[in-house]
């Protein structure tokens, strides 16, 4: 399977986020480093400056194919083209809620624009995707038949956007799967939305009914609710499907902390796969199982997606996790010594207060009645 990130495109699209072009520049070379398939650099017709990124970042990638995202018309392809990207992501909504509302146009007239569009960009010696916005809520029918119109105008490559994330795993599969069957044999896309908090699961659904491209943004940036996260469609690529993922894993734990402090959005501790609590474990049973084997209290080894193991001092801590601490200290784990620090540490933490290596400190200089020199 594949990786389509676009977090410098949908995942931008967060509310109140602003990059600058080296940010954006910035996040698109460390998702290059990681080995992403494709990178949606932007929309580049939306300003000079989205422009100037999405033109830096398809001169310096140097692994992936780059991407920009185009209305179905002339100006957002020509835009996308001039700044010299691989890839053209033409997009045009299907389902009638959109067509009625948004773009006041029938089936017919969008079936003629999804044809015109997807010429035009071949004709500008691109590779196209098509995308069908509100594919999820399109009538069955006529997302075939606008993929059909959008693969036989010349698409490479199509994309199945669930733009409001309003599926679950098992109406995905069926969808991936009627489609798949109804259409020539061009690589199939899935963009999940996680506005019901199953971007993740509908997009291994997707993958599971033979979709190859996991669209997906790092954290799950992007607008309302986000979108599919890459580190954990990936994790569960590789670790639960046993898929061949071809990124880089190690580096998601660092590609994730780049990404959340150029956004300015700190990640909550409880984070799939990247968040500082992935791998903590506190529970004195939780604790003495990993120390003995991760895999007890691990699905996977945090080191695989670039994360380490913490081991966390509160009111749940056993004397395993009392002795693992004390250890990482260079200091000899006494029995007298870590029951002293067993009561101390669940006093502290009653108080709702951090037992950090200062507290750890201060409770081995109480019992010792002499300072710690660490």
């Amino acid at each position: 399977m594949k990786f389509f990130d676009t977090t410098l495109r949908d995942g931008e699209q967060m509310p109140g986020i602003s990059l600058t072009v080296d940010e954006k520049v910035q996040i698109g070379m460390a998702l290059d480093e990681l080995k992403v398939d494709y990178i949606e650099a932007g929309f580049a017709a939306v300003s000079p400056d989205e422009a100037e990124a999405v033109r830096r970042i398809a001169r310096d990638a140097a692994y992936a194919e780059v991407a920009s995202l185009a209305r179905a018309n002339k100006a957002d392809i020509d835009a996308a083209v001039d700044a010299d990207v691989d890839m053209v992501h033409v997009f045009i909504a299907t389902s009638d809620i959109h067509m009625k509302y948004k773009l006041r146009m029938t089936r017919d007239e969008v079936l003629r624009r999804i044809a015109e569009s997807v010429e035009y960009a071949k004709s500008r010696g691109v590779r196209v995707l098509f995308s069908a916005e509100d594919a999820t809520r399109s009538d069955l029918g006529f997302l075939v038949e606008a993929f059909k119109t959008a693969i036989e105008a010349g698409a490479d490559e199509i994309n199945v956007p669930d733009t409001v994330g309003v599926m679950t795993p098992s109406r995905m599969r069926y969808l991936v799967e009627h489609l798949k069957a109804k259409l020539p044999p061009v690589p199939m896309h899935v963009h999940c939305h996680d506005d019901f908090g199953m971007a993740v699961a509908n997009t291994i659904a997707a993958i599971e009914a033979g979709a190859e491209v996991a669209q997906v943004t790092v954290n799950g940036f992007g607008e309302r609710g986000g979108n599919a996260a890459l580190e954990e469609v990936a994790a569960a690529a590789r670790f639960l499907l046993g898929r061949e993922v071809g990124l880089r894993l190690e580096r998601l734990y660092e590609t994730s902390r780049l990404v959340a402090r150029l956004f300015g959005i700190q990640l909550q501790p409880n984070k799939a796969v990247v968040g500082d609590n992935a791998f903590s474990h506190e529970s004195g049973i939780h604790v003495h199982g990993v120390l003995n084997n991760p895999f007890t209290y691990e699905p996977m080894m945090p080191e695989a997606v670039g994360n380490r193991r913490r081991i966390v001092l509160g009111k749940h801590s056993g004397r395993h996790s009392v002795e693992w601490a004390l250890k990482q200290m260079g200091l000899e784990p006494s029995p007298e010594l870590v029951d002293y620090i067993l009561r101390r540490v669940k006093d502290y933490a009653a108080s709702k207060r951090p037992v950090d290596e200062k507290a750890l400190k201060a409770f081995v200089e109480e019992f010792r009645g002499v300072p710690v020199f660490l």
